[in-house]
């Protein structure tokens, strides 16, 4: 057992969950130790985790990467470091599904900048890496005894994947260099502070507002907590006992299937567990049990003193007094978050609001607030910004133009592409530019003033729909971007299997059947080749209506513009309705293609019925065939219902087609009376 007393230490991620427990506990147990923490403010870390340190004159915050080696050799040196704590990571499973590389990037790539950073200053007596006890993989169900710090590494996720691999790296500069180094390999950890995307603060700000606790699979799944004080001073034993070259499993034996987790939570909020939970679809991979022998930290002297029931009491009533702690954290909530990865950091102030790095001041210099040191960035004056950014392709095209507007309403910052589609360098360059969390492509070619225009501009139209699209999603899969993709579902007609008013619709896995037009198929073409881009969701719209009936592309408009139309019953997209939905999908970060209609069908004479009702009861129309229509137009036009349930199973509230009609667009229009 060692004794070793640092001087300076450096905690990576301190604005985190666990490292804010561990440095708190530190400033507080040891005025003499100098700390000093960096954090780059993701999604998951808040310096309000930190509040109980910033006055004391031993706690020093940079804001900060540890993937720019400069800034990390800079504090060695300057801060004259002899330990490092390294907590930093992105640690959500779910996340690591949806998101990998930014896992690489952070976990290993930013290990490795530290490493090489010890090596260069040649100064540090404690390097204290922080692992995971996923990097051991599944533990049998039936397995007595856990794993041991000589257990085989077998990851089974990007996550754990990542963090297996920055062990490597530890090991490697402690063997190649004589880098004094420790690693620690936790359960997991629960408590106040703790960002809600992780499984306890979830279910609890669930049950709190009242909303069904969402499980993985059965819930069978098994898994053991600590609480963060415990983990807190697990962490200081390592420090001062640990042996180097060492490592130590901080774990317990108490396990607790998912199931339960979920039970005892519901009973607290004395609410029934049988209404609460919720079984949702389970992750692409979702280990079945961790444990871990945890003898090793044990012999230093450490023991879980937090019992399960003291511990959960503890973290709900710290969430039922700090609800806002996070903010807007609706999407953490979701069964199966994606949280973005924010560009450039966004940092949450002491009084909830948060700024990132984008604002339009410029501050020379280390600014210092409260005691904390924050290296010179682009500070924004706003009380409050939003942690995404959209770049928008088809600034002239309709969509475009209310999706801006969308954005504007729900203060969503925003930037039309400049560049052409199908010039990949300036996509290239906008994206640099603008720095956008999610791309939105409402850009194509419809054809002036009907598709008939394709017809004649067949090499225009392929330019835009196929090339210009493939090469927008390409460039987003390469910057890890997600690209909303506005498509079409005029790519299908009535057949046999889906016969007009049966009520069978295409469904998003259907092969399209409708090549009537050559705009249809160009969309089709494109949809299939762009299945192969796991980065992309094909929104299928089909015979836009909008409120403003004074745009000549609503459908309404049209339509009542004509002296004869035909009567056959379509799926319809009302954008009122649909297109806040798809800056919301955007937000859940969901992909695929989808069916981005209301569900069930209208046909002609009943939008028309209804347009005489609301609008003008002097208004006549009359109807001819599809024969009749076909001598004046160039190219058959589609006609289909679209099964619209994936769409409304994750947006219950979604109306159907009719009632969305009246309550969206006529009943705002009305002219006649009540």
């Amino acid at each position: 057992m060692s004794n070793y007393t640092p001087k300076n230490i450096l905690i990576t991620g301190a604005a985190g969950f666990i490292a804010s427990h561990v440095a708190n506990r530190l400033v507080r147990s040891y005025p003499d130790y100098n700390i000093v923490v960096l954090d780059k403010l993701d999604y998951c870390s808040n310096l309000k985790n930190l509040s109980p340190s910033r006055s004391s004159p031993n706690f020093k915050f940079v804001k900060g990467d540890i993937g720019s080696a400069d800034l990390v050799n800079y504090l060695l040196i300057t801060e004259n470091i002899d330990t490092i704590m390294h907590f930093a990571a992105q640690t959500h499973v779910d996340n690591s599904f949806g998101n990998s590389f930014e896992f690489t990037k952070n976990n290993i790539y930013g290990t490795h900048v530290l490493l090489e950073a010890c090596k260069v200053t040649g100064q540090i007596r404690r390097f204290i890496h922080v692992s995971t006890d996923e990097v051991y993989g599944e533990t049998d169900e039936d397995a007595v005894v856990g794993n041991h710090e000589a257990s085989q590494l077998l990851p089974t996720n990007p996550y754990s994947a990542t963090k297996a691999g920055a062990e490597m790296l530890v090991m490697a500069y402690a063997r190649s260099y004589g880098l004094p180094v420790i690693t620690t390999r936790g359960n997991n950890v629960y408590g106040p502070n703790q960002f809600p995307e992780k499984l306890i603060p979830k279910f609890i700000l669930l049950a709190l507002n009242g909303k069904p606790l969402p499980i993985h699979g059965d819930g069978s799944n098994v898994r053991s907590y600590l609480y963060c004080e415990d983990v807190a001073e697990a962490f200081e034993v390592v420090l001062h006992r640990g042996d180097v070259g060492h490592v130590y499993n901080i774990g317990t034996k108490k396990e607790r299937r998912v199931i339960d987790v979920a039970k005892d939570i519901s009973n607290l909020f004395n609410k029934d567990p049988d209404t609460s939970i919720q079984f949702v679809e389970n992750r692409p991979f979702n280990d079945q049990r961790y444990f871990l022998d945890d003898q090793k930290l044990k012999n230093l002297g450490w023991s879980e003193k937090t019992t399960w029931e003291e511990g959960l009491k503890k973290t709900m009533e710290w969430y039922v007094n700090n609800p806002d702690w996070w903010g807007d954290v609706s999407g953490a909530l979701l069964p199966h978050p994606r949280m973005l990865m924010m560009p450039g950091g966004v940092e949450r102030n002491s009084d909830g609001a948060e700024k990132d790095d984008s604002g339009s001041s410029e501050i020379s210099g280390n600014m210092k607030l409260n005691g904390m040191v924050v290296p010179a960035s682009k500070i924004s004056n706003s009380p409050s910004r939003s942690p995404y950014k959209f770049l928008i392709y088809g600034r002239t095209g309709w969509i475009g133009g209310l999706l801006s507007k969308l954005c504007e309403k729900q203060g969503i910052p925003y930037e039309y592409g400049k560049g052409r589609l199908e010039d990949r360098s300036q996509l290239l360059s906008d994206i640099h530019a603008v720095k956008p969390t999610h791309v939105f492509n409402a850009a194509g070619v419809t054809g002036r003033p009907n598709v008939d225009w394709c017809e004649s501009h067949k090499t225009e139209t392929i330019r835009t729909n196929v090339a210009g699209t493939l090469n927008l999603a390409d460039v987003c899969k390469e910057n890890g971007l997600l690209m909303m993709n506005f498509a079409t579902g005029c790519i299908f007609e009535y057949d046999a299997a889906h016969p007009e008013g049966s009520g069978i619709g295409f469904k998003e896995e259907d092969t399209p059947n409708f090549t009537g037009s050559f705009y249809s198929k160009t969309k089709a073409m494109v949809e299939e080749l762009l299945k192969e881009y796991p980065n992309v969701c094909t929104l299928r719209v089909r015979m836009p209506i909008s409120s403003d009936l004074n745009n000549p592309r609503n459908f309404i408009t049209k339509i009542s513009r004509y002296n004869k139309v035909v009567n056959i019953p379509n799926s319809m997209t009302i954008l009122d309705e649909l297109l806040p939905i798809s800056i919301e999908m955007a937000k859940r970060n969901l992909t695929g293609i989808w069916n981005f209609t209301n569900p069930g069908v209208v046909s002609h004479n009943e939008i028309l019925e209804m347009y005489k009702k609301y609008i003008n009861p002097e208004f006549k129309w009359s109807n001819f065939t599809l024969e009749e229509q076909a001598k004046v137009i160039v190219a058959p036009r589609s006609n289909n219902e679209m099964d619209a349930s994936k769409l409304k199973k994750e947006f219950p509230e979604l109306l159907s087609i009719k009632e969305s009609l009246i309550k969206n667009v006529f009943e705002p229009n009305r002219k006649t009376s009540a």
